[in-house]
């Protein structure tokens, strides 16, 4: 059974504004590194912003270890955000900003900073990435290939920041269009092998819009650190189950070997992928296995039905189609923060915020 793992990156937001916060220095060496009564599954690092922290699972096999771990490592961040009368905000950007983030300590981070000039001022987001093992590195790239058609209804099920400078921004998922201005984002071109692939990153790292092919921003990519494909489509997730729902469609494409696409032409993922990110699972979006457009609901039940028997033989089919059905009656999480954010504003934003770290606000 393929393994998987899942990280998640989390802004820390004032609770009562949602602005975000630089985490402490004193916080941030305790929680990336804590003391045995601490210690959960997992592990918790900084990332791009000082007011970012990203958590990460060990691998796993199954949805319901997916979710121990997330459970864990959400308790513990969202703690010590608390200790900092801070959120530890699920979302994919926040609801609003100064545009004055600080970077966190890395000379890794000072050259993306550097390349990205004056987008790191608005470069605040958290995105969701599941890798899925696979050790063959030509079995990566054609399941790489497989993907890149179902990235717009993995971006409208994942779509979770609607908010931008206060306001209700109009798209499901702001955070994709911050993505979007950066190099090499969005959907990657399809790749004839893993030579094709490497020659296509060699060429971007070429012409300097990189600095390293860790720093690819594509929805979907090899890893460089492990055997895996990495799907970063989606929003970072409200729910420990909303992201385990993700990773367990995605596990469940991967290994559908003889999934085979009418359509995925480029232009027709990324058209896609901005009404995804405008509408969420009300988006009419190109079904990659009829090459038609439909709604994105229709879409889901056929992926679902070609996916069955991969989801079956790895025990994960009850826990996706009750994972779909839960967005259906709940709505997506774009969907819940702005429902809150209508019946209470930013208080009742916030609860719903905190509440996905495990803290009730006072």
């Amino acid at each position: 059974m393929a393994r998987f793992g899942i990280e998640e990156e989390f802004l820390l937001l004032d609770e009562d504004s949602l602005i975000p916060v630089a985490l402490s220095s004193d916080s941030r060496e305790r929680i990336i590194r804590p003391s045995d009564a601490d210690r959960v599954d997992g592990r918790v690092t900084t990332e791009y912003l000082s007011s970012q922290l990203e958590a990460l699972t060990e691998p796993v096999t199954t949805g319901a270890d997916a979710a121990d771990q997330l459970h864990g490592l959400r308790t513990l961040i969202g703690a010590h955000a608390r200790e900092q009368g801070a959120i530890a905000a699920p979302t994919g950007s926040p609801f609003a900003t100064l545009r004055t983030p600080t970077l966190s300590p890395s000379p890794h981070y000072d050259d993306v900073a550097r390349r990205l000039a004056h987008l790191t001022r608005e470069h605040e987001v958290n995105g969701l990435h599941v890798h899925v093992e696979v050790h063959d590195e030509e079995e990566r790239v054609r399941a790489l290939n497989r993907t890149r058609g179902w990235l717009p209804l993995l971006l409208a099920l994942g779509a979770n920041s609607p908010f931008a400078n206060g306001l209700d921004a109009g798209f499901a998922s702001w955070r994709s269009m911050l993505i979007r201005r950066l190099p090499s984002s969005w959907c990657p071109p399809r790749f004839q092998d893993a030579d094709d692939y490497r020659a296509h990153v060699a060429q971007l790292l070429e012409l300097g819009t990189i600095g390293e092919a860790t720093s690819l921003s594509w929805a979907v990519r090899l890893s460089e650190r492990y055997p895996t494909v990495e799907v970063r489509v989606s929003d970072t997730q409200l729910t420990a189950e909303d992201s385990v729902l993700t990773a367990l469609l995605f596990r469940g494409i991967v290994a559908s070997t003889d999934l085979r696409l009418a359509a995925d032409d480029i232009d027709a993922i990324d058209v896609s992928l901005w009404t995804a990110a405008r509408s969420g699972m009300q988006a009419r979006i190109v079904d990659p296995m009829t090459g038609e457009v439909d709604d994105a609901w229709a879409v889901a039940r056929r992926l679902l039905a070609e996916i069955a028997p991969a989801l079956q033989q790895l025990g994960d089919h009850e826990a996706v189609v009750a994972g779909l059905e839960r967005l259906r009656a709940d709505g997506t999480g774009s969907m819940r923060q702005r429902e809150a954010y209508a019946r209470g504003g930013t208080p009742a934003l916030a609860a719903l915020l905190a509440s996905g770290t495990g803290v009730a606000l006072d």
